[in-house]
This record gives C-alpha cells, structure tokens and sequence, in this order.
C-alpha cells in the first residue's frame, strides 16, 4: 500500500513540476541567412564639382577689324586668323535622375553647369600701323553649362557611362593696343548654344553618396561677334569659332536608400 502512495506521489510532483522545468529550458531556433539586398542606380541625385578646362579659339579678323574701323575705310588686305587657348579651372554643380533597366544598363538625364577662370591671349601685328605696334587678342569663358542624356553599364557599385546632348557658353572678348599712335580697346560679349559629348565612371562608396571622375567635349562651331570700341567710339564684327575639353571630379548625393 505504501508503495503505491509513493508511486501516486511521485507521478503528480513530475505532472506540475515538468511544465516548468521545460520552461526553463533553452530553445535553439536555426534562422535562415539573411541575404544582402541587391543594388540599384534607380534614383535622382545632386552633386558638386571641380576640375581643369582648356578652350580652342580661332578668331577672324581682329587685324581687319583694328585697321579699317580706325582708319574709318577698308585698308585691309587678306584675313588674318589667330587661335587662343584659354586655360583654367572649373567648378559647379549637377543634378540627374537614373533609370536601371535591367541588371547592367542604366539610362538616365542631367543637368550640369560649372562656373569657369579660363583665359588666355596672343599678339597679332597691325601691318598697317607703326613699327612694333600690334594688337592684344584675349579671350575668357566665364561658364559652361549643359543638358544631356547618358547610358551606362552597372557593374554593381561601380557605373562606366557615356553622354551627350545640347550645351551652353558664356565668354568676353578683348582686342587692345595701339595703332597709328592712337589706343584702342575693343571687347565684345558672346553667348551660344552648341553640343557636348562625354564619359565617366561614378562609384557609389557609401550608401547615399557616389564620387564621379568625366570628361566633356563641347563643340560651340563658329559665330560673329560685334566688338566695340567705347572711346573712339566704333565698333565691328569678328568671328570667333570655339571648342572647349573640361576634366572634373565629382561628389554626389543620391536621394534613395543606398541599395
């Protein structure tokens, strides 16, 4: 008898205490991994940048321009052509927006324009003036500026594109010295459209952020500028055909998640 009250006493302490016993156990519970998420250039973004340009100027006829306006009738025999290469730095901005289309290729559009301390000048004799007398030519472009579309491979973080599109050039003109003994200083202002054409890499480092290394060629053909004289109080036309090579470094902000 009394072993079956020791039995009997026995099952019920293990039916309260086992419940509590198996709470106290630990649990190992086997988490499937965690895959990273897949990067994506799809977004818009805003950045700076700084870098060199070098300009190509060919200017048609300072010599003729000088000669006939000062001496009030076309003295001037032949055309004289000079070339002007303005050197400087560029700084400005961007804004873009991208597109992945599929796992490697990403179409997109941008907005660039970069502020610009290209100059340079040359001296051309004056033939028909004084012994030694010769005219300064100097030539600065004060901006450049462009709207483009781009495409690009995507190699995951890493992005190698080519652009293009329509482009825009702000630059000052000026032809100075004396002839016949007289001073002269014209200048002249001169905006056009053209085109541009580029490439790049750009290399998402850190979540939002992407540093860009490019190349542009701007293409702004040829076009006639009036240049004016203010104190002898003439003024004439000159052509001026222009290219412009610009080299920069670029840091982006990408409004997305960074993946």
């Amino acid at each position: 008898m009394k072993e079956l009250l020791l039995v009997g006493a026995l099952t019920w302490s293990l039916s309260v205490a086992g419940p509590a016993l198996a709470a106290d156990m630990p649990i190992n519970v086997t988490k499937a991994p965690v895959l990273p998420p897949v990067f994506s250039w799809t977004g818009c973004y805003l950045g700076a940048h700084v870098g060199g340009g070098f300009g190509s100027k060919n200017i048609t006829d300072p010599v003729q321009l000088v000669q006939d306006q000062l001496s009030g009738a076309p003295v001037t025999t032949g055309v004289t052509t000079v070339s002007v290469n303005p050197t400087g730095v560029v700084v400005g901005g961007q804004f873009g927006c991208d597109y992945q289309l599929a796992p490697t290729w990403v179409a997109g559009m941008e907005f660039a324009a970069s502020g610009s301390t290209m100059n340079g000048s040359t001296s051309v004799g004056l033939p028909l003036g004084f012994p030694g007398e010769a005219a300064l030519v100097a030539a600065r472009t004060d901006f450049v500026g462009s709207g483009t579309v781009r495409l690009g491979y995507a190699a995951d973080r890493w992005l190698f594109y080519v652009k293009g599109g329509a482009a825009w050039a702000g630059d000052k003109y000026d032809v100075t010295g004396t002839f016949t003994g007289i001073p002269f200083g014209f200048e002249g202002l001169d905006q056009r459209l053209g085109w541009i054409v580029g490439g790049g890499v750009d290399w998402a480092f850190s979540g939002h952020w992407s540093l860009t290394l490019e190349y542009d060629y701007y293409q702004f053909g040829h076009r006639s500028v009036l240049m004016s004289d203010p104190v002898n109080a003439v003024s004439g036309p000159v052509d001026f055909g222009q290219s412009v090579q610009t080299a920069k470094v670029g840091l982006n902000f990408h409004m997305w998640n960074g993946q």
